[in-house]
């Protein structure tokens, strides 16, 4: 039998792991804003493309202001009819 200490590397304590935990949710967490915030800005650009005159978004922003209760009619039955074919 050797005298020789037995060399091992200690296992990771309970403050370590989770100090780790915590600096791999962080890095995660980074980049899941980071990626909402590039879908926010193209959704934001996109919204702004689509308000200006003569689009789609802009005539239904137009129609809808001026009769608020017939374009509420008219979704509730598009509702209906979309609801009805599922």
């Amino acid at each position: 039998m050797s005298t020789e200490p037995f060399n091992t590397t200690p296992a990771p304590g309970m403050a370590e792991r989770a100090l780790d935990t915590a600096a791999d949710m962080s890095h995660t967490l980074g980049e899941m804003v980071g990626g909402l915030r590039s879908a926010v800005e193209r959704l934001s650009e996109t919204m702004e493309e689509a308000r200006r005159p003569g689009t789609a978004l802009s005539t239904v922003s137009a129609v809808t202001r001026e009769a608020p209760l017939a374009s509420l009619f008219v979704a509730f039955l598009l509702g209906i009819a979309v609801a009805r074919r599922r």
